[in-house]
């Protein structure tokens, strides 16, 4: 009696487990997708349009949900939805066939008008949707112990004079460029850093041969993502100076190609600060070599585009 009565009691429980998990299945949200979505090659012309920047930072104008671009491959499309960062590109993009990094591709798509999606990382999202449901693209991530540099301050608790924490003062974020336009030669604020925020820009540089970098209202995790790529440094760089908010950053150095130039060359200032110097000195920043869990992208399956 008592076994039966054990029996009866471990039948029911295991019917209430399987009821929960099937009710949490069918509760577990969907993630965002667009409403209409349109593949296309690109025209011949190999013009590159996009109606907002599809870079790592947060620079958005809402727009409705509507998104567009025009004469992109794959790779950059998928880089926006993972937003993939820095070294991270030649590591996701080596997992790629040759089509998704040469091919160009007309991609639009609309939301239902819910404001709630009109952000850049819902857009983010729904990228992925369509990427999954039109390329039948499937990924993971997996952590792996590698080589990184460790992002610290060079002196404790003092940033260098050209990495100042954000403060919006007299100086508010300037609206972004409009659809077509390039970032290059951004206007400035106060301090020399680029009047737009949430984005790396290219500035003018003072002098011939160096290359000038900046960003505003950015994270210090933001920062060492971007280095990697900045000064070819070959693998990630992590922040570990400890600091928190947003800053702002203004950084000039001779681009590692330049440093070996002849004295007889054109460039009139091939002794300017290396990257790593420049860190240094006007950042307040270093990068220490040292090994750390990472996590990697990976791209298990792609497949040439479905036809609308």
């Amino acid at each position: 009696m008592i076994r039966t009565t054990l029996k009866i009691v471990l039948v029911a429980l295991l019917l209430m487990v399987a009821v929960k998990l099937i009710h949490g299945q069918a509760n577990q949200e969907k993630p965002p997708s667009f409403d209409v979505i349109s593949v296309k090659p690109s025209a011949s012309d190999g013009q590159v349009k996009s109606i907002f920047p599809l870079g790592p930072g947060d620079v958005y104008v809402k727009n409705g949900g509507h998104f567009a671009a025009d004469g992109l491959p794959l790779a950059t499309y998928l880089y926006f939805a993972y937003k993939v960062l820095g070294n991270e590109m030649d590591a996701v993009g080596g997992q790629l066939p040759g089509w998704a990094l040469n091919d160009r591709f007309f991609i639009e798509a609309r939301t239902d008008g819910d404001p709630a999606k009109d952000t850049k990382d819902q857009m983010r999202l729904m990228m992925r949707s369509l990427l999954a449901e039109r390329f039948g693209l499937k990924t993971h991530y997996e952590t792996r112990d590698v080589s990184i540099f460790a992002m610290s301050l060079a002196k404790p608790g003092k940033t260098g004079l050209q990495l100042q924490p954000h403060s919006e003062g007299d100086s508010p974020c300037a609206t972004i460029l409009s659809a077509g336009t390039t970032q290059t030669g951004a206007g400035t604020v106060a301090g020399g850093y680029p009047s737009q925020c949430g984005g790396l820009l290219a500035m003018p540089s003072g002098a011939a041969g160096r290359k000038k970098m900046g960003a505003r209202n950015v994270t210090m995790a933001f920062i060492a993502n971007q280095l990697t790529a900045l000064g070819n440094l070959g693998r990630p760089a992590i922040d570990h100076t400890g600091l928190t908010g947003t800053f702002d950053f203004v950084l000039e150095f001779v681009p590692e190609s330049m440093t070996a130039v002849p004295a007889s060359s054109d460039i009139q200032d091939p002794n300017g600060p290396t990257f790593s110097e420049a860190m240094r000195e006007q950042l307040g920043l270093k990068l220490e070599s040292t090994k750390a869990p990472s996590q990697f992208l990976v791209i298990d399956h792609v497949e040439r585009p479905t036809r609308n």
